[in-house]
């Protein structure tokens, strides 16, 4: 199993302190983020895209580009990269760049992103999200795969062998579809056999696992071999505390502090209490022995070989939240990479195929 800790860039004030940081502060925190998942051994790090309040995550390319001056090792991901936004051309455009420049080190999550203030920001209708999102997709697919590209688009503007530059370092980046409710991403991502993350955070497992069984059922309609499936999974939060009682102490405040901010807000609460949330919902707070059994659990349910935790302390201390990490690392990630598949693919840039075995060249 492989590990990701990913980032939507939140801007919004501390949940238990109400103290707001300054955005330049907020930003160089993500940056310290990626450094320390390098340094605990995560095998990537995920940059979330948003263009509404409470995020400040409008540019994932700027954000990873820093990054990957700063890393050497870790893989970079989008978290998601809200195509039905993007003119697909510029987003070519700049993730080739931001490919060429970490070495090959980028995976790219797409989606079709949600919510009212970022869709209207973009002119993007609840009735055509869905058309974009896979016009673009198809459109970007062909780019990353063609020197010239020809396509009658409803979106944008035609493309008559096109040239778009730079050509790519990886030849093909590898496209995961986020996925949180729609059959209409799964169905996307089985179709052109590219593997899937379930975003898993918001409900209990139920919703999640039957779009998971849904992408597997159409992957096979569409005549893709089975064994090459590839499932990621979020998580709605994580402490990792030697004993259950640490865990839950620690982690009460930032609970009951979210829960006061989702009723203010008006938003619909899923886990009314602190036991239910960590009964019921994806987030791995416990000790090492309950994280890793529940990990198996949603993998009975998932057959995931990707997982990703949250990079931010969102409200823990920062050394609670450090130390949380750095036991993950130490006693809860062994375990899983050991009893839990990798995906059936290298996890490395994907290069030309070799001249001599016509297989892709991996570094």
């Amino acid at each position: 199993m492989k590990f990701l800790a990913i980032t939507l860039i939140t801007h919004r004030p501390d949940p238990v302190t109400g103290v707001l940081k300054p955005t330049h502060d907020r930003f160089r925190e993500v940056l310290d983020s990626a450094l320390l998942a390098e340094e605990l051994g995560f095998d990537g790090f995920g940059v979330g895209e948003r263009h509404e309040r409470p995020f400040i995550s409008s540019s994932p390319p700027v954000v990873l580009s820093h990054i990957a001056a700063l890393t050497r090792r870790i893989r970079l991901f989008t978290a998601v990269t809200t195509l039905s936004l993007l003119d697909p051309v510029r987003a070519y455009e700049d993730y080739a760049t931001l490919d060429h420049l970490s070495d090959g080190r980028l995976d790219l999550i797409i989606g079709k992103g949600n919510g009212t203030a970022q869709r209207d920001l973009f002119h993007v209708t609840p009735e055509d999200q869905w058309e974009r999102n896979a016009e673009s997709y198809e459109v970007f697919r062909q780019i990353w795969r063609q020197d010239k590209v020809t396509a009658a688009t409803s979106f944008r503007p035609a493309l008559t062998d096109a040239e778009v530059w730079p050509r790519p370092y990886q030849q093909p980046i590898r496209v995961w579809h986020g996925s949180a409710t729609s059959k209409e991403s799964v169905d996307l991502a089985a179709r052109y056999g590219d593997p899937l993350f379930s975003a898993n955070v918001t409900n209990p497992i139920e919703p999640y696992a039957e779009l998971i069984r849904y992408y597997r059922e159409r992957w096979e309609h569409y005549g893709h071999d089975p064994a090459r499936i590839t499932v990621g999974a979020g998580t709605a939060g994580v402490h990792v505390a030697p004993t259950s009682q640490q865990a839950l102490a620690t982690y009460r405040p930032v609970f009951e502090a979210n829960l006061a901010f989702f009723r203010q807000s008006g938003l619909p609460v899923v886990f009314e209490t602190l036991e239910d949330f960590v009964a019921r919902s994806s987030a791995l707070i416990g000790s090492p022995q309950q994280v890793i059994e529940k990990v198996h659990r949603y993998h009975e349910q998932f057959g995931h070989s990707v997982l990703h935790v949250q990079a931010d302390a969102a409200g823990l201390p920062e050394a609670r939240h450090r130390a949380s990490l750095e036991l993950f690392q130490s006693a809860v990630a062994p375990v899983l990479r050991q009893e839990i598949p990798d995906p059936p693919f290298v996890w490395g840039p994907v290069l030309p195929p070799s001249p001599l075995t016509q297989e892709p060249a991996r570094v």
